[in-house]
């Protein structure tokens, strides 16, 4: 806190958690989705704008449209910070430790762009993963499960992504066996 500032409020607290919610899929739908092109909601839908909008407006607008009915008064926040802190710190084991749960047997590898093949290959083999596919791009890689020395073996070689958990869904939700193989199928 600055010197001289003040406590926050809960509702202060809670605004703000709301505006950053809702402002980040607004960005991540208009700037990635559809200016960039980097992915959609769900590839394999026949109406992929669909969802698109969908999870614009239910994780986009609503928060922000809750940041205008939440009440103007509010006590000190000292147990608001603690609980948001305590959620956000949960969520953040619960993504990690999603990979041991979810019962997925395939991890998803985004390496860098500009790494060579046999880059990505050397480290696929250090993190003991047997290779299934590639898209076309030659930037995204899908394994057999990861372990957790895995996992930390492709962060140090190159890989911006690693993933099985529901949590990343909207981004790699084309990933799925269903979406690969039909994707395979057309080329």
């Amino acid at each position: 806190r600055a010197a001289g500032g003040r406590a926050g409020t809960t509702t202060e607290i809670l605004r703000l958690a709301f505006i950053g919610f809702g402002l980040w899929h607004l960005v991540d739908a208009i700037v990635f989705h559809w200016l960039l092109g980097l992915h959609r909601i769900k590839m394999n839908s026949d109406m992929p704008l669909a969802w698109d909008i969908g999870w614009l407006v239910i994780f986009g607008i609503v928060p922000l449209l809750l940041v205008l009915v939440l009440p103007n008064r509010g006590g000190p926040a000292r147990g608001a910070s603690a609980a948001l802190t305590s959620i956000v710190l949960l969520a953040g084991l619960t993504a990690g430790a999603g990979p041991l749960f979810n019962g997925a047997t395939t991890s998803v590898i985004v390496f860098r762009a500009g790494m060579e093949p046999a880059g990505m290959m050397r480290a696929v083999q250090a993190a003991d993963a047997d290779l299934k596919w590639v898209d076309a791009s030659g930037t995204i890689w899908a394994v057999d499960r990861v372990s957790w020395r895995g996992l930390m073996t492709l962060h140090a070689r190159g890989a911006l992504v690693v993933g099985t958990t529901p949590v990343i869904a909207g981004c790699l939700a084309w990933t799925d066996a269903a979406g690969a193989s039909s994707r395979s199928g057309q080329q």
